[in-house]
C-alpha cells in the first residue's frame, strides 16, 4: 500500500507511515488530517523525530510527469508514493490562441484596422512559450510540495534527449550531420509511445511489437519515423512487402488513422527537448544533491528488475538503482486543472460575447474545484457523494464524483473536504507483472 505523509507538530517533515499506523493515530486522537490529497497527517505532540535518506525521482514528460518517492536502503529502493502528474500544455495553447483571435476581431470590429506586430517587447535568453513553461512550474511545484511533507535529501531526474534530426531523417550521417545519429532506442521508445503499445493493425498489447515499415523498403520505403509504426510477428508477416493500401483494403478507416498518425508532427519530442535543462537548472536551485540519468539507464533498470511500463514506475527506475521493492501499489493521480481564468466573458463560436462570469469566485464560502462531501437527505441522489464542486450564485452547485455523472446539490448539503489547488485527483491500478511494457 501507499504510504501516508507525516508532519510534526509544527510542520517539520517526518518519515511516512502506513496507513493502518496513521489509522491508529488518528482514532487515539495523537493526530489530526491535515491533507486530504495527497494524505497527510500532522502529529499533536511530537516535535522532531529521527528520518531516513528519501529519494524524490523524476520522469519529465510532454504530457506527463512521474514522480516517485523512494527510501534508499542497502541493496534496494523501496517506493514509498507514486505519483503522476499531468500537465496543460495543449489547454493553455489553445486557450492564447483562442485570445489572440478574440482580440484580433475587436480590433477590426468597426473598422478595419491593420495588424500590430511591432507592440511585443524583446524575449529574454532561455525564453520559453507559456505552456512548455507550465511543465517546469508545475513539476518544481509538485517537489516543493513534496520537500514540505517528506524529507527529501536527494533528487533524481532523468535527462532524456530525443535527436529530432535523426528521428526525421535517420540516413543524414557524416559531414552533414557531425554528430552522427544516436542509438535505436529512441526510435523504439518514441514508436511505442506514439503508437500506445499496440498493434496498429490489429490492436494486439501485451505480445512482442515489431517496427514495421509502412510503405516496405522494397517499394522504395525508407527508415524515417513518419514511415515506422509497430505490429506483432503475425501481421508483420502476412503484411510483408505489400501495400498498406492493398492490406486494409477492407478496413478504410483503420487506414485512414494509420496515415493520418503516421503524419503526426513531433510535438512532445520537441517539448521534452525544450524544457530538459531548464527543468535540471530548476532542480538544482533546491541544495540538494542531483543525480541526471539517461533514458536509456531508466529502461534498462525497468527491465532488469521486471517492472511494468508507467509513467511513475519509470520514475522508480530512473539513476543507479540496484533493486526494487513496493512498485505493485496503487498511484495517485494528479490532473491540472488550473485556478481559473481572467476572462469574465463567454463568448459564442464567433466570438461573440453572449454572458459574464461573476466578478467573484467564492459563493456561499465555495469555490469552483473545491472537493466536498455531499450529504443528500432525500430525492434521486439520496446517500453521501465525495467529489469537486463547480459554484453558482444561485446556490445550486454542480457535483462532479468518480462514482457518478455530474448532479446538482445545494450548497447546504455540502462539506468542504479540501480546498481548490489546482489539481483534479484520482487513483490509477498499478499494472501487474504480466503486463510489462511491450518491447519493440
Amino acid at each position: 500500500m501507499s504510504r501516508v505523509f507525516v508532519i510534526a507538530k509544527h510542520g517539520d517533515p517526518l518519515m511516512p507511515c502506513e496507513p493502518a499506523r496513521a489509522r491508529q493515530l488518528l482514532r487515539k486522537g495523537m493526530a489530526v488530517v491535515h491533507r486530504t490529497f495527497p494524505f497527510v497527517i500532522r502529529l499533536k505532540q511530537r516535535e522532531t523525530g529521527d528520518v531516513q535518506p528519501i529519494k524524490l525521482k523524476l520522469d519529465p514528460g510532454s504530457k506527463t510527469t512521474g514522480i516517485a518517492l523512494t527510501r534508499e536502503a542497502p541493496g534496494k529502493s523501496v517506493a514509498l508514493k507514486l505519483i503522476e502528474l499531468e500537465h496543460r500544455g495543449r489547454q493553455i495553447s489553445d486557450a492564447l490562441t483562442s485570445r489572440s483571435s478574440l482580440r484580433r476581431r475587436r480590433r477590426g470590429q468597426l473598422r478595419y484596422r491593420a495588424p500590430r506586430f511591432l507592440n511585443r517587447g524583446n524575449k529574454k535568453n532561455g525564453w520559453l512559450a507559456p505552456s512548455l513553461m507550465h511543465r517546469v512550474h508545475s513539476t518544481m511545484s509538485w517537489v516543493e510540495r513534496l520537500r514540505r511533507w517528506v524529507p527529501v535529501s536527494d533528487i533524481a531526474s532523468e535527462l532524456v534527449r530525443f535527436d529530432m534530426q535523426a528521428l526525421e531523417n535517420p540516413e543524414v550521417t557524416g559531414v552533414e550531420y557531425q554528430q552522427g545519429t544516436l542509438a535505436g532506442y529512441e526510435v523504439r521508445e518514441y514508436l511505442l509511445e506514439k503508437w500506445a503499445r499496440k498493434c496498429a493493425y490489429c490492436d494486439a498489447t501485451g505480445v512482442p511489437l515489431q517496427i514495421e515499415h509502412i510503405v516496405a523498403r522494397a517499394r522504395g520505403g525508407t527508415d524515417r519515423i513518419s514511415n515506422l509504426t509497430l505490429a506483432c510477428g503475425c501481421c508483420n508477416q502476412r503484411k510483408g512487402a505489400s501495400s498498406i493500401q492493398e492490406y486494409l483494403a477492407k478496413d478504410q478507416s483503420r487506414l485512414k488513422k494509420i496515415l493520418a498518425s503516421a503524419k503526426a508532427p513531433l510535438k512532445d519530442a520537441a517539448a521534452v527537448n525544450a524544457t530538459r535543462w531548464r527543468l535540471a537548472n530548476e532542480l538544482k536551485t533546491t541544495g540538494l544533491r542531483i543525480e541526471l540519468a539517461s533514458g536509456g539507464r531508466t529502461k534498462f533498470n525497468r527491465t532488469q528488475f521486471g517492472v511494468p511500463k508507467s509513467h511513475a514506475l519509470d520514475a522508480m527506475c530512473v539513476g543507479n538503482v540496484v533493486g526494487v521493492e513496493r512498485w505493485n501499489q496503487p498511484t495517485l493521480l494528479a490532473r491540472s486543472t488550473g485556478r481559473g481564468g481572467y476572462q469574465r466573458a463567454i463568448t459564442d463560436a464567433y466570438g461573440f460575447p453572449k454572458a459574464h462570469k461573476t466578478r467573484t469566485k467564492m459563493q456561499f464560502g465555495f469555490q469552483t474545484g473545491d472537493m466536498v462531501r455531499a450529504l443528500i437527505p432525500r430525492g434521486k441522489y439520496t446517500g453521501v457523494h465525495t467529489g469537486r464542486v463547480s459554484v453558482r450564485a444561485t446556490g445550486k452547485f454542480d457535483l462532479k464524483s468518480d462514482s457518478r455523472p455530474r448532479f446538482g446539490v445545494g450548497h447546504k448539503h455540502c462539506t468542504i473536504v479540501q480546498r481548490a489547488d489546482g489539481y483534479s485527483y484520482s487513483w490509477k491500478p498499478t499494472p501487474t507483472a504480466d503486463q510489462k511494457g511491450t518491447t519493440a
